[in-house]
């Protein structure tokens, strides 16, 4: 199995079990009592690992093999999944989902480093459309995975499961190359940063996270209540509607390299983000269900293009640090989000931050034109 192949089978699994876990623990938490505060701080404490962690394991990613980086996240991953089925209080938890986060983040930066540094595949979208088709693939998976076992075992069984597969994953890593690079100084770093063009696309990327706060605080408890949903049908909604997004992603693989067109999807695809978001608090299943789907395919496309438009930003001597910068940076809306609505959701209702999330990507469509390099 190639180098590539294999970085898609360890993220198809990363993403398999994280996301499936991340989406449906706040029913648990529910279940256990926790509010909505407490609810907010744990997938906050979860949603900024990167913050404190992305710059540095690029850093690591510019000087060093990405290997033992990618081992050891998959590792702490397995360990706090399976240590989430013990623990039955808020602040134990909060522990867990950090770990997870870091490790989370860790393997992300580093899989994303090795993506960008490879040479291999000369056509950029072919290249990451099918990075993010195949990393999109495992949410979806999982999670009607997830539906079954909910159903028949119970939530401890789906963390056991998704802790095994996480482990299983430290196979393919095996094939993984020992490609060291040069050494690269910290202060470079700021080169590469503070520059209008990359300060701007820095806060698009902010604004776009800030709706990753919904997803993993209200979405869950948002579906369960409106359409009294068990657990099972509150993961095969969110299984159907996510495999948009692996489609949109494989889609734009099949499009020949345009930057020019491909900035318009960029902006089409938050679009069509925002106004799903908000459409899918309609009170009928299934034009709910409709309308996240179209949520689901704008952020495939938005998916693709983030780190294409990255690709471009950066030398690949420094990518890894400086794709990692924008990583903590983006993930500063993701934490930001899942305080406020969160807080919000459980306050004024769980629709809510659906709509106010939505109403800022339509607003960040706009801000986008400025945001978004031409090249």
């Amino acid at each position: 199995m190639s180098g590539m192949r294999r970085v898609h089978v360890v993220n198809f699994m990363r993403t398999m079990a994280v996301t499936t876990v991340a989406f449906l623990a706040p029913l648990r938490f529910i279940e256990l009592g926790f509010d909505g505060v407490a609810i907010g701080v744990i997938v906050a404490l979860f949603a900024s690992a990167p913050i404190v962690f992305s710059f540095p394991t690029g850093w690591l990613n510019d000087r060093l093999s990405m290997k033992k980086v990618i081992l050891g996240g998959l590792v702490s991953m397995s360990l706090a999944i399976a240590a989430a089925g013990f623990v039955r209080s808020a602040a134990p938890m909060a522990a867990v989902f950090l770990l997870l986060g870091v490790a989370n983040s860790a393997i992300n930066v580093s899989i994303n480093s090795f993506y960008y540094k490879d040479a291999t595949e000369p056509d950029s979208n072919r290249k990451y459309g099918n990075f993010i088709g195949w990393l999109s693939l495992g949410p979806p998976a999982g999670l009607l995975l997830g539906s079954v076992l909910t159903g028949v075992a119970g939530f401890r069984a789906l963390l056991w499961a998704m802790a095994g597969l996480t482990a299983l994953a430290t196979l393919a890593v095996g094939g993984f190359g020992e490609e060291k690079f040069a050494a690269v100084a910290v202060r470079e770093y700021r080169f590469t940063i503070f520059n209008k063009r990359t300060l701007l696309f820095s806060a698009f990327l902010v604004l776009l996270a800030l709706h990753w706060g919904t997803e993993l605080t209200v979405y869950g408890p948002f579906l369960r209540s409106r359409f009294v949903l068990s657990d099972s049908g509150v993961a095969l909604y969110m299984a159907g509607a996510y495999l948009a997004l692996s489609l949109a992603a494989f889609l734009v693989g099949r499009l020949k390299d345009d930057p020019g067109r491909n900035r318009r999807l960029f902006l089409l695809g938050m679009v069509l983000s925002g106004a799903g978001l908000v459409l899918m608090t309609v009170g009928d299943l299934r034009l709910s269900f409709l309308f996240r789907f179209i949520h689901e395919f704008g952020d495939g496309l938005m998916g693709v293009f983030v780190v294409l438009t990255v690709s471009r930003l950066f030398e690949k001597k420094t990518i890894g640090g400086s794709a990692g910068i924008l990583t903590a940076l983006q993930t500063s809306g993701h934490m930001a989000g899942s305080l406020a609505f969160s807080w919000l959701g459980f306050r004024a209702g769980l629709q809510v931050p659906m709509i106010v999330a939505g109403v800022i990507l339509l607003a960040n469509a706009a801000f986008g034109l400025y945001a978004v390099p031409r090249e």
